[in-house]
């Protein structure tokens, strides 16, 4: 993950803590978070001159990319426990 992509993907989550507060990711809709997650991603492709898909795109792999980073490194961080 480049510099700029991890600092687009911190924007897009910190902008989904704000506008999604309240929502439980487990029991709602992709469809509709992102739906709440639209204003952010047009904001962030118009100042990048690119298309909103290409950034819902990029934010789906990213997203993936590091909630993989996270498990691989919650199983590093526990390796030592008979879990």
């Amino acid at each position: 993950m480049t510099k700029e992509q991890e600092v687009m993907l911190t924007r897009i989550q910190k902008y989904a803590e704000e506008v999604m507060a309240d929502i439980d990711p487990q029991k709602t809709r992709i469809s509709y978070q992102l739906e709440q997650l639209k204003p952010i991603m047009e904001t962030i492709a118009k100042e990048q001159g690119r298309p909103v898909e290409d950034i819902f795109i990029e934010y789906m792999d990213l997203a993936s990319e590091f909630s993989v980073q996270q498990d691989q490194k919650f199983k590093e961080d526990f390796k030592d426990f008979d879990l």
